[in-house]
């Protein structure tokens, strides 16, 4: 009798904005938990294939795709990419889906413009929103999803109430999805982290001594998040073992403002 066995697939990421700060180091420690990785950039191509060499390093596939999540109109040839990476690898389906991309705009409710907020609409929200529908055929029935947010949503600073009004939708879409996607076996969660070392938002908290230590000094830890505490973070939420955590807002802010 032949008792031989099929070898499993790897589990399959897709990670937008995966080429630079928080989504890099997502994408990094989930190749090292065992994912191939489908990576997105919107116009870094270089840091992106930077990454997608560090996870091929690491032992795993990695493909690195062009989005703009602020263009949903792109949305339908971005799928086509995707089915394009699956059909060489040997699939028609991934198991993950991280809604990672995004941009940071500062500035106080009475200054700001609605070219900005519109922006913020469609790069945290409608593109998130529009991004995961078009791409459900092609998650797998057992899937996850990770949406991003913020410690933002929870406390308030001054000059972020557009940036933090759009996670906060987001939080509530989280919940909706996994009632909705359920029938799927598809969980929804979303990671709100909190004041991290990257060049978001013109990288103050990173660059600027002073913000720097009031993040340290408000925050239970003692310190400024770094990248891979988000990056770990998410891979622990998509292992096998946290499979049933579902409809969950997770911060990951080593207890700001508590």
């Amino acid at each position: 009798m032949n008792t031989a066995t099929v070898p499993q697939q790897a589990p399959l990421t897709l990670v937008t904005g995966g080429s630079r700060g928080l989504g890099r180091s997502m994408a990094l420690a989930l190749a090292h938990q065992g994912h191939d990785v489908i990576l997105t950039y919107r116009s870094q191509r270089a840091e992106a294939d930077a990454v997608a060499e560090q996870i091929a390093q690491a032992g795993q596939r990695a493909a690195a795709l062009a989005l703009d999540v602020g263009r949903s109109d792109t949305f339908d040839a971005f799928a086509d990419a995707v089915r394009g990476v699956l059909a060489q690898w040997g699939r028609d389906r991934f198991d993950h889906l991280v809604n990672n991309a995004g941009i940071g705009v500062h500035a106080a409710f009475a200054d700001t413009t609605r070219a900005q907020f519109d922006e913020l609409v469609d790069v945290h929200f409608k593109g998130p929103f529009f991004l995961t529908q078009t791409l459900l055929p092609l998650i797998a029935d057992g899937g996850r999803i990770v949406n991003i947010s913020s410690g933002l949503a929870r406390f308030a600073l001054p000059g972020y109430g557009a940036y933090a009004a759009m996670k906060g939708a987001m939080e509530v879409l989280t919940r909706y999805q996994a009632k909705e996607l359920g029938a799927r076996g598809i969980a929804v969660n979303i990671v709100a982290p909190g004041a991290i070392e990257t060049d978001f938002g013109g990288g103050a908290v990173r660059d600027n001594p002073e913000v720097n230590a009031f993040v340290a000094s408000q925050t239970a830890l003692g310190r400024v998040g770094k990248p891979d505490d988000i990056g770990g973070v998410v891979a622990s939420l998509l292992a096998p073992a946290n499979r049933w955590i579902n409809a969950q807002r997770i911060e990951a802010s080593g207890g700001m403002f508590l």
